[in-house]
């Protein structure tokens, strides 16, 4: 609104008196419909908490954990009766989801998302523009209060596209939910089969140092070669190396548990099962893999939302394609002859400023609007694609994992526990050595380890498969966290 005095030619002079006051019913509808904006605009008290625990409710992987924004006294107390007894899996993702910093950023991200879409809803401000104008003895007083029309005009289509933004990150927010349960249970597992792996090669070392004293003590009265010696230090040195290199990752498996846990060094003394949980008895058949992940994956939902919010910005970039502004407001212009008299007069009317479409006739801005969208059409079909790979991917690893980890218990490991009971009853019988025994006892141990190995990849290849069938992949999330900021960065329908 520019403040340069411009004469007013469309009514007439009048005096202040002249003008009519505003009726008390009209005054009354402008204050309810000004109230009832401002309702619409407002920002969600809770964060979106609720929102996002309906979205991932009653799934495999969080299981009854609530995801938090924030702890309060009452989840630090849950979280300290938790660690004080042996964590299991789900007690793991309860913490992760109530005190983790990765769902505290999560809901961060989500409550900027809400503000914009409070912005979005709200009304523009009016401008209020005031100018003192003197020539010799005259002096004027300019004021003028402006309204952006169109914006008023294009309010509701702009809420209604910045609420379906809000519910993709809603969604967005979900998918975090479940990404930070399922690397939570990961890292369990991990911490738990390595400190079982742990356990194991410090038998085997002891094993091997009996084996080595031995073969010293036999070496040095003679009844053995310095070859055989040698062979059972190297084997010493191999069962040390295996034991240190085992206590590392079992040091940084737990650590990784700790962090995603959100913990502090004072809480990092807790305890982990001894082992993993048994395999499930029997295999469920999953008979229709990609139209479960087709119709519950919240990345297929949260893609075919945000292509419905790029449309809907679309209609409003063609809309407002010549016409991309327009402004009215009412001028009020006082002028004061300060001569003998005291006179005064003053200007009212009212001033429509409108763009002309001379030169920009929008063309640019609605091919990027059209660029945009089909830009999310084509992030649908990916979206779709990905989710049905990924299933099939993860129910395959899934029935192998199982395969592979039910054939150790149900026949490798029986088979080797006959083998050293009847070479026990062998080394009794004084039919085998104490170093046939030593060595079947390394090797029970190793098939013991490949045991565990089986049981870790199957409950790892549990959490992928859940994760695939109703989440989201890690691909697939950081794919919509770009778009999303590309299109929330530069809307089709920002002017």
């Amino acid at each position: 609104m520019s403040l340069v005095h411009r004469p007013f030619r469309g009514r007439p002079r009048r005096s202040d008196g002249d003008r009519p006051p505003l009726s008390l019913t009209h005054r009354a509808a402008a204050a309810a419909l000004a109230l009832s904006l401002a309702g619409c605009a407002s920002v969600s008290p809770d964060g979106g908490e609720r929102d996002v625990q309906a979205l991932v409710a009653r799934n495999p992987i969080v299981g009854d954990a609530a995801p938090r924004r924030a702890p309060d006294d009452a989840s630090r107390q849950a979280v300290d009766a938790l660690l004080a007894q042996p964590l299991d899996a789900q007690a793991a993702v309860r913490i992760a989801l109530a005190h983790g910093p990765r769902m505290q950023e999560a809901f961060a991200t989500l409550q900027l998302s809400d503000a914009d879409r409070a912005q979005a809803a709200s009304l523009p401000n009016p401008v209020f523009a005031f100018g003192r104008l003197r020539e010799g003895r005259e002096l004027e007083l300019d004021r003028a209060l402006s309204f952006n029309v169109l914006g008023l005009l294009t309010l509701p289509w702009q809420a209604r596209w910045a609420g379906q933004r809000h519910e993709v990150a809603k969604l967005q927010a979900a998918q975090s939910v479940l990404q930070l349960a399922a690397d939570t249970r990961r890292a369990w597992v991990r911490a738990v089969a390595a400190q079982q792996a742990v356990v194991y090669l410090r038998d085997g070392q002891a094993a091997a140092e009996a084996g080595a004293d031995l073969a010293h003590r036999m070496a040095r009265v003679g009844n053995w070669s310095a070859l055989q010696r040698t062979r059972e230090q190297l084997l010493l040195a191999d069962a040390s190396a295996q034991l240190a290199r085992a206590e590392q990752n079992a040091l940084a498996s737990r650590e990784q548990l700790t962090r995603l846990m959100g913990l502090t060094s004072a809480q990092s003394a807790y305890r982990l099962p001894d082992r993993l949980p048994p395999l499930p008895v029997s295999m469920p058949t999953l008979t229709d893999v990609q139209a479960s992940a087709l119709r519950d994956r919240l990345d297929v939902r949260a893609a075919q939302a945000q292509a419905a919010a790029t449309a809907d910005s679309l209609g409003l970039t063609q809309a407002t394609r010549f016409v991309d502004a327009l402004e009215i407001g009412a001028v009020r212009n006082t002028t004061f002859s300060n001569d003998a008299d005291g006179g005064r007069s003053t200007q009212r009317g009212v001033e429509l400023a409108l763009p002309i479409p001379l030169f920009d006739w929008g063309l640019a801005r609605n091919a990027r609007a059209e660029a945009l969208y089909g830009q999310s059409a084509a992030r649908v079909r990916a979206t779709g694609l990905l989710a049905a790979s990924e299933s099939r991917e993860a129910y395959g690893g899934w029935r192998s994992a199982w395969d592979v980890a039910h054939r150790y218990q149900t026949e490798v490991l029986p088979l080797r526990q006959k083998v050293n009971d009847e070479m026990l009853l062998r080394y009794n019988g004084m039919l085998s050595s104490v170093w046939e025994l030593l060595a079947e006892t390394r090797a029970s141990m190793l098939a013991v380890n490949a045991a565990m190995d089986a049981q870790r990849d199957f409950w790892l290849a549990d959490t992928d498969l859940q994760l695939a069938l109703t989440g989201s992949s890690p691909a697939g999330l950081n794919a919509l966290q770009t778009s999303g900021d590309s299109v929330a960065t530069n809307p089709a329908g920002a002017h």
